[in-house]
């Protein structure tokens, strides 16, 4: 791949051809990772090590702390990050290849159908994201954690686990999810604004 595809890439993924893509991209590049890289580490950082249970054996405390995190939530929002770029980075990779220009992609109707695709496997995985991240994290961090603890000794049964900064957690929780339906709303405001150019209802130059 010459330096000229990889350029045009480069180029695309940082200007998409739709205005509201392009405030996507700074919104999802700048305050979404920051937030989660920055904010994400300070709240979650250190939560395995001051997860503990009764009584306070470092064993015991592991095997809860997995029972309690069967993903860790950084790693989770990091997978999802990365998910929901495959589409719109292939799309763009495949546009560098066939030298198309930005201005090229709601010209012509096949790449615009390509795009809208890409635009709606985005809001896809944002949705299945939501989904899973619901079921594995709630919508609400409790202070006690109750850990059936059986399987590792008979003696521990169901023993209670404190969980560290968990009003902090709920909040990180909500701005999580807040994030998502962000994206997902971008994404349909997007191909909104694709249908309409493409209808010729109005015209929004590139920034």
């Amino acid at each position: 791949m010459s330096l000229n595809y990889i350029k045009n890439f480069y180029e695309g993924c940082l200007r998409p051809p739709t205005v509201i893509g392009q405030f996507h991209t700074l919104f999802f590049g700048s305050v979404r990772m920051f937030f989660l890289g920055v904010l994400g580490f300070a709240v979650y950082g250190n939560e395995a090590l001051h997860f503990s249970c009764d009584p306070d054996k470092r064993e015991l405390n592991l095997y809860c702390y997995n029972q309690f995190r069967p993903i860790t939530p950084q790693v989770f929002w990091a997978l999802q990050l990365v998910t929901v770029l495959v589409p719109g980075a292939i799309f763009h990779l495949y546009a560098a290849c066939k030298n198309i220009d930005q201005e090229e992609i709601l010209q012509q109707p096949i790449y615009t159908v390509f795009y809208i695709i890409s635009v709606l496997l985005r809001i896809i995985l944002e949705v299945i994201a939501f989904w899973l991240q619901s079921h594995l994290f709630g919508f609400e961090v409790h202070p006690l954690y109750m850990c059936d603890a059986s399987a590792l000794e008979k003696k521990f049964n169901v023993t209670k686990c404190m969980v560290p900064e968990h009003f902090e957690k709920t909040i990180f929780l909500s701005a999580m999810y807040t994030f998502t339906v962000i994206t997902v709303v971008l994404c349909v405001a997007e191909i909104f604004e694709i249908l309409c150019r493409r209808l010729g209802y109005f015209a929004i130059p590139l920034l």
